[in-house]
């Protein structure tokens, strides 16, 4: 640079003095270009080393990225290893409780079936039940009965000994056997066995009317399941029951209220030996220390309490009640037939007439008879059963 400067000058020293010659000027212009070049050539070593630099760090950075990629891909791999693994044992968990639901499924559709058999059943219990109930149920009013006594006990020898609290009564109670007599059929009940059984083995029989003649299909009966049972009642000789008592007074004045009233002699009570008293349902239960006080209370029927005012209560004998030997029977009477599918021709009375000498004749396999019993059709009776007769009733 201190060259080309010094010729430049020299040359513009010079050049006020006198011209440059042609080579001169070459010389000068080739020493500028050399110069450009390098400069220009610095600048480019310079963009070289820049760009080195850039390409160092980017291949740098490639391979970081590199580096990166493959971890991510092996991350990847590991994770889709992973969720397959989850996917397979999801579906094997899927495939247990698939298996599960249809076992459950399957188990309460077996619950559901039971069920509904179990609530038949129950159903069809409950209907027989019923169904006994209310053929085992007696509806009838015992009748005045004369009872017989065995012994006679003395109240003076022993009358605070337990057995002289209650006085036993024991009544067998035997139901009828019975039937259903329809309309268009009729019962014969004959003399002897062996006419009802020769009757029995005719598969019809024609029977002479006044103005025709009709056929009859006799059969045997079956009655309906009877029944026999024995009802123990002990009436106690010592406790009175009280009925209608107004809660007006606590539990325990109310007890001591009742006690002072059954105990006066003048109203012909006794000395009491215990109070039971039930507020909620106003009675009580007297018990008297010697025996007979509440028996005679209990033929009047009625008592006087002295409460806050004079009340009158209901008094009547303190009795147990249990059944025992309870049995049920069925069969069939062997002297008497049922007659079947019988055409209202005639009145009733008459037709029964034309029946009963019918069965009569020997030469029809027939006997003497002791009942006969007809009715028509639209009717119906209830045949009674014992021993030796059959009574019909409505």
């Amino acid at each position: 640079m201190r060259t080309l400067g010094s010729l430049l000058k020299v040359t513009e020293g010079s050049s006020k003095q006198r011209n440059l010659t042609p080579i001169e000027m070459s010389s000068i212009t080739k020493m500028d270009n050399i110069e450009d070049a390098k400069t220009e050539l610095k600048t480019l070593k310079a963009k070289v080393e820049k760009a080195d630099d850039i390409k160092a760090r980017m291949v740098l950075e490639k391979l970081e990225e590199d580096e990166a990629k493959k971890k991510a891909q092996h991350e990847m791999i590991a994770y889709v290893q992973k969720q397959e693994s989850c996917q397979k044992q999801f579906r094997q968990q899927l495939d247990i409780v698939q298996d599960e639901i249809q076992r459950l499924s399957k188990h309460k559709q077996d619950i559901l079936d039971k069920l509904r058999r179990c609530k038949a059943e129950l159903e069809a219990k409950r209907a027989e039940t019923s169904k006994l109930k209310h053929k085992f149920k007696i509806y009838a009013q015992i009748p005045n009965t004369d009872v017989k006594f065995l012994a006679r006990f003395k109240e003076g020898e022993g009358w605070r000994d337990d057995s002289c609290k209650s006085i036993r009564g024991v009544f067998t109670i035997s139901q009828r056997a019975a039937m259903l007599l329809q309309g268009g059929q009729a019962l014969i009940t004959f003399e002897e066995e062996k006419v009802a059984h020769q009757i029995l083995k005719l598969t019809s029989c024609r029977v002479s009317c006044e103005s025709t003649t009709l056929d009859v299909k006799p059969k045997g009966i079956a009655l309906e399941t009877a029944v026999k049972f024995e009802v123990q009642v002990d009436v106690s000789r010592k406790e009175l029951k009280v009925f209608n008592i107004p809660p007006s007074l606590p539990e325990e004045r109310m007890k001591d209220r009742l006690e002072i009233s059954f105990s006066r002699p003048t109203q012909g009570g006794g000395e009491v030996e215990n109070v039971n008293y039930n507020g909620n349902t106003g009675t009580g239960i007297i018990t008297f220390l010697k025996p007979g006080v509440a028996w005679r209370l209990a033929m009047k029927g009625g008592y006087k309490l002295n409460l806050e005012s004079e009340v009158n209560v209901v008094v009547r004998p303190a009795y147990e009640y249990k059944l025992e030997k309870f049995q049920t029977s069925c069969g069939s009477s062997k002297r008497t037939i049922l007659l079947e599918d019988i055409d209202d021709v005639e009145d009733e009375e008459d037709l029964q007439d034309h029946l009963e000498i019918h069965f009569q004749k020997p030469n029809n396999a027939g006997g003497e008879i002791e009942s006969i019993k007809y009715i028509s059709k639209g009717k119906a009776l209830q045949a009674f059963f014992s021993e030796d007769t059959m009574d019909i009733t409505d």
